[in-house]
């Protein structure tokens, strides 16, 4: 489990989150910890363990 910390696209509050970088490429829904807003998530990891994450509005592509 990795940490990971950014803005909330609705509320533009710091949030961190866990994120499972175990389990390879992700997309899902997390609800912000401030506004509550629902988050769309978008984990990528690479063959040679680094990741990255983006946060979105929930109805972006």
């Amino acid at each position: 489990m990795e940490e990971f910390t950014d803005q909330c696209p609705y509320c533009g509050e710091m949030i961190s989150m866990l994120i499972d970088t175990s389990a390879g490429d992700q997309h899902y829904i997390e609800d912000c910890a401030v506004c509550c807003r629902p988050i769309q998530v978008r984990i990528t990891v690479e063959m040679d363990g680094s990741w990255q994450a983006q946060l979105s509005h929930e109805n972006e592509v």
